[in-house]
């Protein structure tokens, strides 16, 4: 028997991925190009995330055994990319990234599979700043409004709940405001409160003494003084999910380091040894250019428009029997 329910959702997917790959590409002046599922281990080229998640390693036989890692995310392959494509200033790359993070604990929103497009964007030297960011994110979020519009107009029996703009907030003014709350409970209360926010300045510490999250030392600049005179030029859009009422992530980005906030920040997190590898030589030496960019989940900007309650709607993942069957009880049916 034809499930028409699983075929109008995976066509509603499809929907949505093609609306949004088309109003970000144009809004950044991106190229689609193709990525790589497994990078070599030992280059530093794979992200590191909060810099304690474990890749995915195998051998591989052809290469004499040398090991690869089934990538964490793009964030520094993508500007290696833009070095050999010669990608001018105002243009860009965009990509769909398919990554393992095993390391995940499930969640309503977390899966092991992780799929996101990953872009990159060549910038010049004196765009380095929290303008050029704020930019960007506006283009992104604008790139969001779009699709939901064309989701709702298409499929009427979803409502736009995304706010005219995106609010900016920087996240030692976020622990200004919710001093007593967890890091993820300041975001949730103002996620729920604007709609759509933009988190700035992750990775540094903040006035508590810790991190409003972890950042890896090397694809971010978290370190450099902005135009506001708080530090941070990255950070996350969050927006509130209507149905799960939460807090929900979409992206993560921000300009890239330079020479000398990624000697600063190798030496704040202590791994000054990193700077031998090659991606960071390569940087280090000049070669790689100034650059913004960032990932955004495909399957959680899937569960946003269409309102879903679990990823699992959006996305086939591995899940236990457990969990599968307590979805299914609900009236949640995975794909």
């Amino acid at each position: 028997m034809i499930n028409r329910q699983l075929l109008e959702t995976e066509s509603s997917i499809s929907y949505v991925k093609e609306c949004f790959t088309k109003h970000l590409s144009q809004k950044l002046n991106l190229t689609k190009v193709s990525s790589p599922i497994a990078l070599l281990d030992g280059t530093g080229i794979n992200d590191d995330l909060n810099g304690v998640e474990k890749p995915v390693t195998f051998r591989i036989k052809a290469l004499g055994e040398m090991k690869a890692q089934v990538v964490h995310s793009l964030a520094k392959w993508k500007r290696i990319r833009l070095m050999q494509l010669g990608v001018e200033p105002g243009s860009g790359i965009l990509t769909d990234m398919r990554a393992l993070r095993p390391d995940e604990d499930y969640t309503d929103i977390h899966s092991v599979y992780v799929d996101q497009w990953d872009w990159e964007q060549t910038i010049r030297d004196g765009e380095r700043n929290l303008n050029k960011l704020n930019e960007s994110v506006s283009c992104v979020y604008e790139a969001m409004k779009c699709t939901e519009q064309e989701v709702c107009s298409r499929y009427p029996s979803y409502s736009p709940v995304l706010p005219e703009r995106i609010t900016f907030i920087h996240s030692q003014q976020l622990l200004d405001l919710y001093p007593d709350l967890s890091p993820k409970s300041r975001e949730r209360e103002a996620a729920r409160r604007y709609g759509a926010i933009f988190i700035t300045g992750i990775g540094m510490d903040l006035s508590d003494g810790k991190p409003h999250d972890g950042r890896a030392p090397d694809y971010d600049d978290w370190s450099s003084v902005n135009d506001d005179g708080y530090i941070g030029l990255n950070g996350d859009i969050i927006v509130w999910h209507p149905v799960l009422k939460c807090s929900l992530e979409l992206s993560s980005m921000g300009i890239r380091v330079n020479m000398a906030s990624l000697i600063r920040q190798l030496s704040i997190k202590e791994c000054p040894e990193k700077a031998s590898l090659q991606y960071h030589s390569m940087l280090l030496n000049g070669l790689l250019p100034q650059s913004i960019g960032g990932g955004i989940g495909q399957s959680r900007l899937c569960m946003f428009m269409l309102k879903k309650k679990h990823i699992g709607e959006v996305q086939v993942g591995i899940w236990s029997d457990e969990i599968r069957n307590k979805l299914g009880n609900s009236g949640i049916e995975l794909l």
